[in-house]
């Protein structure tokens, strides 16, 4: 547990690798006998749900920049303080480590750690142990066993593989989930009582930071393991979203297929009225680092060319996506070519002229300030397509 370590045929995400040990717990293997961590990300501000009014015209540059301005003076004065707080402990326990060192003849004194340490008040000197529970495959560990502090409203918390293979990287979390997730709460005034479906959803992570703001929530991937642990995640964190009024609805969405799955025997089918209601009443659509694979990336357009063609009103959709370098014996050089798959799927949906409906495709700028901590790499981006129907559905 002192380090991570993974094999050659798997991958493991940024945001697990630079997470320190003592904010991640192992708590339970999963159905397939995977281990299961609990990790803490903190929101690093408040959340300040606005409205497009209460700060004027954002379509105006000026009010625009006027807001990011005083949202990134708040986040560095917070972070500033927090920073200013933190060195000046380490100074004190720099100071007292030093004034331990020698003893009375000069000589080199080393501390050594009192028995009764892990009762000790000083503990936060010292590494934190993290003491996985491993218990039966499958088996299921009550919520508020997690930790005493559970529920504090800043802080969410996620369940989460580590190490996986392509095909399980829905169970972790990757950087693409907290970008969307600040653009989320950097904007909140677009997604006020919006009807949003999330696709290739993960752990929830964004969909829970939707639910902040937005009224219903489709939460959407495929796979039974996969989508209990976003399950139980969407359940333990109520504490975020749960006063906005927000709900989240887990539910199976497979790229591969035509329809949605509507078999009672899957406990995430579709009703008959959620059907309805998804396609009378979506009007955002999201989808965080999906695209690292060329054949998933088109089952993807085809299923959102699909969706918002069939939808009742104007939607928009935001996707994240991080642009990952990779040298190949192929081409002898570095290439992003998953990215570049991305980028011609993009520019053919925009280019469709099938007279039902126009696709305008931007790119966001990532100027926005950061609610959550993590690492915005220059390869990260956000992008918004703009889904406007040229007829009605009753015209159809």
């Amino acid at each position: 547990m002192d380090s991570i370590t993974f094999r050659s045929d798997t991958v493991l995400s940024d945001v697990h690798m630079y997470t320190p040990n003592i904010r991640h717990l192992m708590v339970r293997l999963n159905a397939v006998g995977q281990p299961v961590f609990v990790s803490k990300f903190r929101i690093l501000r408040n959340i300040n749900v606005c409205s497009k009014d209460d700060i004027g015209d954002l379509g105006n540059e000026e009010n625009r920049e006027l807001v990011g301005v005083n949202n990134a003076s708040t986040s560095r004065v917070d972070c500033s303080n927090t920073m200013a707080n933190e060195k000046k402990d380490e100074e004190k326990k720099e100071t007292a480590a030093t004034e331990i060192l020698l003893d009375d003849d000069g000589d080199l004194d080393v501390p050594r750690r009192p028995s009764d340490f892990v009762n000790s008040c000083e503990k936060d000197l010292w590494r934190e142990k993290v003491y996985p529970t491993i218990i039966s495959k499958g088996e299921e560990v009550p919520f508020e066993e997690y930790d005493e502090d559970w529920s504090i409203c800043n802080d969410i918390r996620i369940e989460h593989t580590m190490d996986t293979t392509l095909e399980d990287v829905g169970k972790q979390i990757w950087r693409g989930a907290f970008l969307l997730a600040d653009y989320i709460l950097n904007n909140t005034y677009l997604f006020r009582g919006s009807t949003v479906l999330e696709l290739g959803a993960g752990t929830g992570l964004t969909s829970i930071v939707m639910a902040t703001v937005a009224k219903t929530i489709f939460c959407t991937d495929v796979g039974e393991d996969l989508m209990n642990m976003c399950e139980r995640n969407i359940i333990v964190n109520k504490h975020i979203y749960g006063a906005a009024g927000g709900e989240i609805k887990v539910r199976e969405l497979d790229w591969l297929r035509d329809d949605l799955c509507t078999d009672t025997k899957n406990p995430y089918c579709w009703s008959e009225e959620e059907i309805a209601h998804l396609y009378d009443y979506t009007n955002v659509l999201l989808a965080a680092d999906v695209f690292y694979d060329d054949d998933l990336t088109d089952a993807f357009f085809q299923t959102m060319y699909r969706i918002l063609s069939n939808l009742k009103n104007r939607s928009i959709t935001y996707l994240s996506v991080e642009k990952r370098l990779n040298f190949t014996l192929r081409k002898m050089d570095v290439t992003c070519d998953a990215y570049d798959h991305f980028r011609l799927c993009l520019a053919d949906l925009e280019s469709i002229n099938d007279g039902k409906t126009k696709f305008i495709v931007e790119a966001i700028k990532l100027t926005f300030p950061q609610f959550l901590f993590y690492e915005r790499v220059e390869q990260l981006e956000l992008w918004k397509i703009i889904a406007e129907p040229l007829i009605s559905n009753t015209q159809q």
